[in-house]
């Protein structure tokens, strides 16, 4: 069921509507007894005489003069009442299929974020059970498996709260439809349209409001019957119940009388001034709500318009940027946790993030159609850039079950060599978070084995230790090659890599003066670096 077929349902079943529609029959009987003047009034008389005289007969006929004298008037201002009577039911209908429309917008958007949330909630649940697993193999501690639980329960409880919502508006709908029962088993489409792409000039709306505001217009057509009345009222205040009829005697002896008759009220202490105070204030309410709805409407209209214009923003910044950014943190999200820089609970939060920003995307586009039924709610009238409506949001079904293209975009293993790796366990590994570690952005060569180079150790952060960032590589002893030493970490041991010259003075000999040394020996010693300072890491010998 569209919109469009809600709106004519509505039309045919809506209780509310029947309301409307036996108001414009209680319209049409006022006209009908306007247009009518009074029944006349018949009089019969018989008196007698004096006994055995006989007895005088009189039969007249009498009717309201003011009746006949309006009579014109008041079937013109009748009609003008039946019209304005149409004007307030056709606004009353109106309302009718706004409220409609925005009912079903409201429940295909309740119905989308009911989805979205079911599958959140499914995914929460996954979560809890992998960190259950997770736990059981002692890779996390408790505290994080009850944080993953207590997700997931809020999860339940928020898709539970949406299906409720779903339902709920699905009965306000089927109430205004005119539904229930069996006829209540319809099926509605899951995707919403997409904003319109040029929206209509607010100055453009306003003015089309002035003419076609059915509110406004009844308005005008109620101050124009008050002028008119009040007009009537002032120049028959003086009538008041003056009668005009027609009079026939007949006496004992056989002679006729016959003629018209006149009745007028003086208008000695009343002169109809209840009245004319009565059509004057009942004018200048009218006149009152001229204005009021001239002022409502114009501003309903420049409000609704600005609603529409900012919602319509809304989608579009969701569309252009925040979905597809969300989208790419997923993706950059798995490639980090394929390589293990990230654990997999990350890696679902980002996604529930992305299904949040989705959902999100729903409800900005269910309150630009509500905003734009009340648009045309105040408009009176269909929206000029209605016309326009044509392409469809993306189905809840279509953001849960992406294609293959686009489930993973940019993700390439082929040229991965996983041969390298260490034959540990699959698992192992799976949620340890590494975000801590000064690793390279993308560590695209493999793993490199226990005796690795001095160039494998670079990257890694040492500030917590008392040498220099990079320090010389110290002097090898004679005895020993130089492949051999080389790469091997002697920060944990007491003895330095290089040991300290003994210092023989306390030996009570003095040592022997080294000779000075060769040209060649004073090249060899600008070649050799200095020893690094182990002082910090113990006692020297």
């Amino acid at each position: 069921m569209t919109a469009e077929a809600a709106v004519r349902v509505a039309m045919l079943r809506s209780p509310r509507l029947q309301q409307e529609y036996a108001r414009l029959g209680l319209a049409r009987a006022d006209v009908l007894e306007a247009v009518q003047v009074a029944n006349p009034t018949l009089s019969l008389s018989r008196s007698y005489l004096d006994p055995g005289s006989g007895y005088n007969r009189l039969a007249g006929l009498t009717m309201p003069l003011a009746d006949l004298l309006v009579l014109p008037v008041r079937t013109r201002l009748a009609r003008a009442e039946y019209e304005r009577a149409k004007l307030e039911i056709a606004g009353a209908v109106l309302n009718v299929a706004a409220d409609v429309e925005a009912a079903w917008y409201t429940y295909v958007g309740a119905q989308q974020v009911a989805d979205m949330r079911t599958a959140v909630a499914g995914g929460a649940d996954a979560a809890a059970e992998l960190a259950q697993r997770f736990f059981d193999a002692g890779n996390i501690s408790e505290l994080q498996l009850k944080q993953e639980q207590a997700a997931a329960s809020e999860a339940r409880i928020i898709a539970a709260r949406a299906r409720a919502d779903a339902g709920r508006a699905r009965l306000t709908l089927n109430t205004l439809l005119g539904l229930s029962g069996e006829d209540a088993a319809w099926a509605t489409s899951d995707r919403l349209p997409m904003p319109v792409g040029a929206e209509d000039d607010p100055q453009q709306l306003a003015d089309l409001a002035r003419t076609s505001s059915l509110e406004l217009l009844a308005a005008r057509q109620q101050a124009e019957i008050l002028v008119d009345a009040l007009g009537i009222t002032r120049k028959l205040r003086w009538l008041g119940g003056s009668e005009i009829g027609y009079e026939r005697e007949r006496d004992a002896d056989g002679s006729r009388l016959r003629g018209p008759t006149l009745d007028l009220e003086l208008p000695i202490f009343n002169q109809g001034q209840a009245k004319l105070a009565r059509a004057e204030a009942l004018l200048a309410r009218a006149r009152a709500r001229v204005a009021t709805a001239e002022l409502g409407v114009d501003n309903a209209v420049r409000l609704g318009a600005e609603q529409v214009r900012e919602l319509s923003q809304v989608v579009a910044i969701h569309r252009d940027a925040l979905i597809p950014q969300r989208e790419k943190v997923v993706e950059r999200s798995q490639q980090e946790q394929n390589f293990m820089l990230i654990g997999v609970f990350e890696l679902i939060q980002a996604k529930v993030q992305e299904y949040n920003a989705y959902e999100s995307y729903l409800e900005a586009v269910r309150d630009y159609w509500l905003a734009r039924v009340e648009l045309m709610r105040a408009v009176g009238q269909r929206l000029p850039s209605d016309a326009a409506i044509g392409d469809r949001t993306p189905s809840v079904q279509d953001i849960l079950t992406p294609s293959a293209e686009e489930a993973m975009p940019g993700m390439d293993h082929s040229g991965h060599d996983m041969s390298s790796m260490p034959a540990a366990p699959a698992d192992a590994m799976e949620g340890m978070d590494h975000s801590g570690m000064d690793m390279p952005a993308k560590p695209d060569a493999p793993m490199a084995p226990a005796a690795a180079p001095a160039d494998a150790m670079e990257g890694m952060d040492h500030s917590g230790m008392d040498m220099p960032a990079k320090p010389a590589a110290p002097a090898v002893p004679a005895s020993a090659p130089a492949d051999e030493m080389e790469g091997m970490d002697h920060s944990g041991h007491d003895m330095p890599a290089t040991p300290t010259p003994v210092d023989h003075s306390q030996h009570g000999a003095p040592p022997a003066s080294p000779a000075p040394p060769t040209q060649d020996e004073k090249e060899t010693e600008e070649d050799t670096p200095t020893p690094p300072d182990h002082s910090a890491h113990g006692d020297t010998p």
